[in-house]
C-alpha cells in the first residue's frame, strides 16, 4: 500500500533491507530473512529481531524508498507484505513518475513532486474506501469545500467525484486535483504537493487554476508520448489540456466522458437526444449513477431492449444450457420486464427472458453440485436452471414482487379490453390480392379503408432469381434444419442464441421462417402480445390526416424497392402507407425519416402488416437508437465510431486516406438502411438476417469487411470518386448462396467460409463476406461499441454547434458592422448567457422554449438560443457603454426597457439577431441611430403604464416654465422679447420653424432614414431627459455635458411649446388637452446638434473588443452570486 512519505537514513537501514530493483530515483527493498531460499545468520538475527518486536514496532518484509541522488536521505513512499503488492506499486511509479522527473533541474523539486503525488493516491485510495461504507465520506466533503473555494461557482453546482493527476505548463508537470462536476472540469495545482500558502513557494504566481464547461469540450482522447506515460487529452475550440498519472486512468476516462457527453445531450440537443429520467435531474448525478447508468446502456444495447427500461439486479451465476449439456458461468441482469442473461466471453450464449412469459421464479434444494439453483418456468412449459446466485433470495423475492405487478397489470389490461370490445365492433382486418389489370385508383380507394393485411407481402408477390430450383431445395434443407433445431430447443424470444444459431443466421434464414425469427430476435413480439388492437388503432386515427410528414411519406412511397413486384402494386404501396403513417403518428419525435422507407417495405415482405410496424419500432427505437430523429445524430455518431475503428482495425488501408470521412460517408447509407439500397435483394436480405441476431455489431463488422475485400483497389484509387465507384461496384456484385445442400451442411459444421483476401468481383457471396466479417472483426464487442458512442456523440454533437454557429452568423453579419471577430465572440457571449441559466437556473423559461422550438419543427433559425430578461440584464451590464459608473439601478431601468422594445413577438425571448442589431447601433451607429434607440426607448411599449404614472408625479426633475417670450439662440440669432405678445409669440414660432430647416431635418425626411414613429409626450420626454443625465454619471466631462443637456432640455420644451399650439379646431380635432404637448424624433434630434459636448459624446468610438475580453473574464463572476441566492430562494 502507499504510504505517507517518511525519511529514513539510508545509511543505517542497508544494514536490514536488500535492494532487489532499482533506478535513478526508487529502490525496492526486500527485509533480511524474507524470501530468501536459505536463512543466513543475518536473515535470522533480522527475523528475531522482528519476532521480538510488539505488533505495533513490526515492519512489512517489502518497500518502496524514494531516493534523490547524492543524498543519504530517502523517503518510505509503499510498503507490502508480498512481493507482488508492492511490484505493483513499482510498475505504476516506473511507467507514470520516472519518466516525467528526469525533467526537474533540482533534484529536490524531484522530491516535493513524489510526495504531493503519493499524498494524492493515499487520498483516493482512502475516498475509494470510505465511498463504499457510506454515501458523503470525509474526504469527498473535504474536497467539495475545496472545490467551491477555489472556484466560486454557485452551490448548486454538484461535485461528483475528483481525482489526483497532472497537468502540465510546458514541459513541466502540476501535480493537483481534477474536479468533475455536472457541468464543468475544474483543475487546481497545488504546487508540488504543497496546497496553500503559494508566496512561499519556489513556484509562486505560476500555478495552475482554470475552469472548462463541457459544453465547451470537442474532443475527448487518450493520448500517450513524450515525457507523458499515457494521459487524457481535453479539446475545445481554444486549446487542448493533457491530465496524467491518474492512479486508475480508464476509470477518470469514462468518467470524464460521460459527463461530458450527458451536458451535451441535455445542453445542446434535450429533445432530440432522450436522457435517462435521472440524468434529466444533474443534482441527483452521483459517481455512482454513473457507473449504474453506464452498464444500464451496456445492458439495453447488449439485449436491444427498450430504452425505457431500468436495470434492477446483476448477479454473477451459471444457466444450464442444454445445447452444450453443461453450466455455463456468465452474469444475469434484471429489469422492469426482462431476465438477461450473457456468457463472460460476449456473444457466446445469449438468453433474454421476457417476464410476460415468465409463471414462476422458485428457489430450489441447494446441493453442493447445484449450490443455490433458482427454476425460471415460462409458458412454454420449458424452465431454465440458474446455479451460483450469491444473493438468491432477495433476487427471487424482488423478481416475484415484479412478476405478480406485471400479472395485475395484464389481468386488468385484458378485462378493460374486453368491456370495449363489447360495446365496439372489432377493427375490419382484410387481406386480399389482384394481379389483373385494373382501376389503380379504384383499388388505392378500396384499400385505404380502414384495412389490415394479415399476411406478409412475400407470400404472393414473389422476386424471382437464377437457380431458382436449387433455391427451393435450399429453402426446404433449411426449414427442416430450424424445425429440428425448434424441436429440440424451443422456440420464441427465450430461445438460447448460441453459435451454433449464429451460423444457422449465417447462412440465412428460410423466407417461410424469416418473419417469426426476425420477431423472435428483436423480441418485437413481446410488444405486440402486449398491445392488441394498437395498431390497428393507429391506422384508424392516422389514415386521412395531412401533414408535411404524410406529404414525405407520399413522396417515397413509390421510391421504396421500386423494382419489386410487391411495390409494383397498389397493395403493397397501401401497406408501406399505413406503417409509415402509423409509426408517425406513434412517435412525432422521430416521425418519417427518408430511409425508414427501405426498412418498411423489406419487413413487410417477410412479416405481416402489424408485425412490420413492431420491428420497424424495434428497428427505430432501439435497435438503431437516435437514427431517425430530425439531425440523424445517431447514424452519424456511428459513422464517427466507424472511421476509428477503420484506423484501428484497418491501419494500412487508414495510411492511404488522410481523410477517412470520405470512407465514412460512403457507408452512411449502409448504416441507415442496413445495406439494403447498395446489396442486390436477395443478398441484403441476408444482412438484415445478421443484424436482426447481432445488432448493430453486425454493420460495423460487415462494413469493415467490404472495406478489407477492397483494400488493394482502394489504395490505388486517383481520387475519391473512383474510390466510391470501387465499393459500388463490389456490392452490386455480392451474390446470395447457390451451395448445394451438401455444401451447406458442410459449412454449417465448419463455423466458417474462409474467402480471399482480394477476391474478385463476381466471386464474392454474400455468405462469405458474413462469415469473413465474424471472423476477423469477431473481436468488436457491444461494450466496445458503446464506449466509442459516448465519446464519438461530443464530436458529432458540437460540429452540429459549429454548424449553427456558421448560419446564425451568416444571416446576421451582412446587418450588422461589427467585424466578423467581435460577432463570434458576442455569440459565444450569447451562448454562455443561455448555458449559464440552464446550469443554476433549470426553471428557465428558455428552456421551455427551445423545447417548444423542436416540437414545432423549428428550423436552426428559430431553434437559436434565446434569452430571457435576467439574462439580458447579465449581459447589458457587460457590454452596453453606457450609463457609465455607478449608475446601477438606472442600468437596469434601460436593460429593462430595452429588452421590452427588442421584444417585438412579445415571447418574453429575445434572439441573437435581435441582441447583435441592437449591440451594433450602440457600437456602429452614427448619432441619428443613437439618438432615434433612445427616442423609443422612452415611448411605450418600452416605457410602460408604471414608469409614466411615476413620471407624472415624481419631482426627481424640474422642468423651467415654458414661454413664448422666453429668448432663443440658434446660430446666434436672437429675440428680443419686447415687441407686443401676438407679435412676439408669431415671430417666435416662426423663428423655431426656420431654426429647424436650417438644422437639416429636411434632409433627413429626403434621405428618410427615420422610419415614422409616435410623437413623444412631455412625460416621456421627461424620462429621456433623466435618462441622459444617467449616462453622463461618471464622464469626465460630466459638469459639461449637464449642462449641454440642461441647454437642450429648454430648446426641446420651447420647441414642444411653439409646436403645439393650434388654433381651435385643430386642439379639438387633434383631441389635445390644453396642458399636452408633444415632439417628434426629428426635433429631438436637431436639439441635440446644437451641443458639441453631446454630440461628442454619442459620437465617441467605443471599444467593443475590450469589452467582450473583460466580459469573458466577468461573466460568471457577475451571474454565479444572484443564482445561487435565486437558486436558494427556490429551495
Amino acid at each position: 500500500m502507499w504510504l505517507n512519505p517518511e525519511e529514513v537514513a539510508l545509511k543505517n537501514a542497508l544494514k536490514l533491507w536488500i535492494t532487489e530493483r532499482s533506478n535513478d530515483f526508487f529502490l525496492l527493498q526486500r527485509r533480511r530473512g524474507r524470501g530468501e531460499p536459505t536463512a543466513r545468520i543475518s536473515g535470522l538475527l533480522v527475523g528475531a529481531l522482528d519476532t521480538v518486536l510488539d505488533s505495533n514496532a513490526r515492519v512489512t518484509p517489502f518497500r518502496i524508498l524514494l531516493q534523490i541522488p547524492g543524498s543519504q536521505i530517502s523517503w518510505i513512499i509503499a510498503s507490502g507484505a508480498v512481493m507482488e503488492e508492492v511490484n505493483k506499486h513499482w510498475d505504476w511509479l516506473a511507467h507514470n513518475l520516472l519518466h516525467s522527473l528526469s525533467i526537474f533541474e533540482n533534484k529536490e523539486d524531484v522530491a516535493s513532486f513524489v510526495r504531493g503525488k503519493v499524498k494524492g493516491l493515499i487520498a483516493e485510495e482512502s475516498r475509494g474506501r470510505q465511498a463504499a461504507q457510506e454515501d458523503e465520506p470525509e474526504k469527498f466533503r473535504e474536497a467539495l469545500l475545496k472545490f467551491e473555494r477555489h472556484f466560486g461557482l454557485p452551490s448548486s453546482e454538484k461535485l461528483v467525484t475528483f481525482y489526483s493527476c497532472c497537468t502540465w505548463k510546458g514541459r513541466v508537470p502540476r501535480q493537483g486535483l481534477l474536479y468533475l462536476s455536472i457541468n464543468h472540469m475544474a483543475f487546481y495545482s497545488f504546487l508540488l504537493g504543497k496546497e496553500g500558502d503559494e508566496a512561499n513557494s519556489i513556484y509562486s504566481g505560476t500555478s495552475v487554476k482554470f475552469v472548462i464547461p463541457w459544453a465547451e469540450v470537442i474532443r475527448l482522447e487518450r493520448v500517450s508520448g513524450g515525457f507523458m506515460t499515457e494521459a487524457i487529452r481535453v479539446s475545445t475550440r481554444q486549446r487542448q489540456r493533457d491530465f496524467s498519472m491518474f492512479l486508475n486512468l480508464d476509470e477518470a476516462f469514462g468518467v470524464v466522458g460521460q459527463l461530458a457527453d450527458i451536458a451535451l445531450r441535455r445542453l445542446l440537443d434535450s429533445e432530440g437526444l432522450e436522457l435517462d429520467r435521472v440524468l434529466q435531474q444533474p443534482t441527483r448525478i452521483t459517481k455512482r449513477v454513473l457507473e449504474e447508468q453506464a452498464l444500464r446502456e451496456y445492458v439495453l444495447a447488449l439485449f436491444r431492449l427498450p430504452r425505457g427500461e431500468a436495470l434492477h439486479e446483476v448477479a454473477s451465476c451459471s444457466v444450464w444450457t442444454p445445447h452444450a449439456r453443461c453450466h455455463t458461468a456468465g452474469t444475469l441482469y434484471t429489469t422492469d420486464n426482462y431476465l438477461g442473461f450473457s456468457s463472460r466471453e460476449e456473444g457466446q450464449c445469449i438468453l433474454l427472458i421476457p417476464l410476460s412469459e415468465v409463471v414462476s421464479v422458485e428457489k430450489a434444494e441447494s446441493t453442493c453440485a447445484l449450490p443455490n439453483p433458482v427454476i425460471v418456468s415460462v409458458r412454454s412449459k420449458k424452465a431454465f436452471q440458474l446455479i451460483e446466485l450469491q444473493e438468491r433470495d432477495d433476487l427471487v423475492e424482488s423478481l416475484e414482487c415484479r412478476l405478480r405487478s406485471l400479472h395485475l397489470k395484464q389481468s386488468a389490461f385484458r378485462s378493460s379490453r374486453h368491456a370495449k370490445t363489447a360495446c365496439c365492433p372489432s377493427p375490419y382486418y382484410t387481406f386480399y390480392y389482384d394481379t389483373a389489370c385494373s382501376d389503380e385508383e379504384e383499388m388505392e380507394e378500396q384499400v385505404l379503408r380502414n384495412t389490415v393485411n394479415t399476411e406478409a407481402l412475400m407470400t404472393a408477390f414473389h422476386y424471382n432469381t437464377p437457380g431458382s430450383n436449387n433455391n427451393k431445395n435450399m429453402e426446404a434443407v433449411k426449414e427442416k434444419m430450424w424445425e429440428d433445431h425448434f424441436t429440440e430447443f424451443g422456440r420464441g424470444v427465450h430461445m438460447f442464441r448460441t453459435d451454433k444459431v449464429q451460423r444457422m443466421v449465417a447462412m440465412g434464414i428460410p423466407e417461410s421462417r424469416r418473419g417469426e425469427l426476425w420477431m423472435t430476435l428483436s423480441d418485437a413480439s413481446s410488444d405486440l402480445d402486449s398491445h392488441p388492437g394498437y395498431y390497428a388503432s393507429l391506422v384508424q386515427t392516422s389514415m386521412g390526416q395531412s401533414n408535411l410528414t404524410t406529404d414525405e411519406i407520399e413522396r417515397d412511397l413509390h421510391r421504396s424497392l421500386p423494382d419489386h413486384p410487391a411495390f409494383q402494386n397498389p397493395t403493397g404501396i397501401a401497406a408501406l402507407r399505413r406503417v409509415l403513417t402509423a409509426y408517425a403518428h406513434r412517435n412525432p419525435k422521430i416521425g418519417y425519416c427518408q430511409s425508414m422507407n427501405i426498412l418498411a417495405s423489406v419487413l413487410l415482405l417477410y412479416a405481416k402488416e402489424e408485425e412490420a410496424f413492431w420491428l420497424l419500432v424495434a428497428v427505430c427505437e432501439r435497435m438503431l437508437p437516435d437514427y431517425f430523429n430530425r439531425r440523424v445524430i445517431g447514424a452519424q455518431v456511428d459513422q464517427s465510431v466507424f472511421e476509428q475503428l477503420i484506423g484501428e482495425c484497418l491501419p494500412d488501408l487508414a495510411d492511404h486516406f488522410p481523410d477517412l470521412s470520405t470512407l465514412s460517408s460512403v457507408s452512411l447509407s449502409w448504416f441507415l438502411t442496413i445495406f439494403v439500397s447498395v446489396l442486390p435483394f436477395h443478398s441484403a436480405v441476408r444482412v438484415v438476417d445478421w443484424f436482426f441476431f447481432h445488432g448493430i455489431k453486425a454493420i460495423f463488422q460487415l462494413a469493415l469487411a467490404v472495406l478489407q475485400a477492397n483494400a488493394g483497389r482502394l489504395c490505388t484509387r486517383v481520387d475519391d470518386g473512383q474510390a466510391l465507384m470501387v465499393l459500388a461496384s463490389f456490392l452490386e456484385h455480392v451474390g446470395s448462396d447457390q451451395s448445394s445442400p451438401a455444401e451447406f451442411f458442410q459449412l454449417l459444421a465448419d463455423g466458417s467460409n474462409k474467402m480471399a483476401d482480394t477476391p474478385a468481383v463476381g466471386q464474392t457471396n454474400i455468405t462469405q463476406l458474413i462469415s469473413d466479417a465474424n471472423e476477423r472483426f469477431g473481436d468488436l464487442t457491444v461494450r466496445k461499441i458503446e464506449r466509442l458512442r459516448c465519446r464519438h456523440r461530443i464530436q458529432v454533437l458540437q460540429a452540429h454547434e459549429d454548424t449553427t454557429k456558421e448560419n446564425a452568423l451568416r444571416v446576421v453579419a451582412p446587418d450588422v458592422s461589427i467585424s466578423a471577430e467581435n460577432l463570434v465572440d458576442i455569440y459565444d457571449l450569447f451562448k454562455t448567457e443561455h448555458f449559464i441559466s440552464l446550469y443554476w437556473g433549470d426553471m428557465s423559461a428558455v428552456a421551455a422554449a427551445e423545447a417548444a422550438s423542436w416540437r414545432r419543427g423549428a428550423s436552426y433559425l428559430e431553434r437559436q438560443y434565446r434569452l430571457d430578461l435576467a439574462q439580458f440584464k447579465s449581459l447589458y451590464g457587460l457590454l452596453a457603454p453606457w450609463p457609465a459608473g455607478g449608475a446601477q439601478r438606472n442600468a437596469d431601468i434601460l436593460a429593462q426597457r430595452t429588452f421590452t422594445l427588442l421584444d417585438s413577438e412579445r415571447h418574453h425571448l429575445l434572439s441573437f439577431r435581435d441582441f447583435a442589431l441592437w449591440l451594433d447601433t450602440l457600437y456602429c451607429g452614427d448619432l441619428s441611430d443613437k439618438v432615434k434607440l433612445l427616442y423609443r426607448l422612452h415611448l411605450p411599449p418600452a416605457l410602460t403604464d408604471s414608469e409614466e404614472r411615476s413620471s407624472s408625479s415624481s419631482s426627481g426633475m424640474k422642468i423651467p416654465p415654458v414661454s413664448s417670450s422666453r429668448p432663443l439662440y440658434v446660430g446666434g440669432a436672437s429675440e428680443d422679447g419686447r415687441a407686443d405678445g401676438k407679435r412676439e409669440a408669431k415671430d417666435y414660432q416662426e423663428q423655431l420653424k426656420q431654426m429647424l430647416q436650417d438644422l437639416g431635418v429636411g434632409k433627413d425626411k429626403e434621405k428618410n432614414i427615420h422610419q415614422h414613429l409616435p410623437l413623444m409626450k412631455q412625460h416621456e420626454f421627461i424620462q429621456l431627459c433623466k435618462t441622459l443625465c444617467c449616462l453622463f454619471h461618471g464622464d469626465p466631462d460630466e459638469n459639461e455635458l449637464f449642462q449641454a443637456i440642461a441647454k437642450v432640455t429648454s430648446l426641446v420644451l420651447q420647441i414642444g411649446e411653439a409646436t403645439t399650439r393650434p388654433a381651435g379646431p385643430d386642439r379639438d380635432r387633434l383631441g389635445l388637452p390644453e396642458s399636452e404637448w408633444t415632439v417628434s424624433l426629428a426635433q429631438i434630434l436637431a436639439s441635440v446638434l446644437t451641443e458639441q459636448m453631446l454630440v461628442n459624446f454619442l459620437e465617441k468610438v467605443c471599444d467593443l473588443t475590450g469589452r467582450i475580453a473583460a466580459a469573458k473574464e466577468k461573466q460568471y463572476q457577475q451571474r454565479a452570486p444572484l443564482l445561487a441566492l435565486q437558486h436558494a430562494h427556490r429551495r
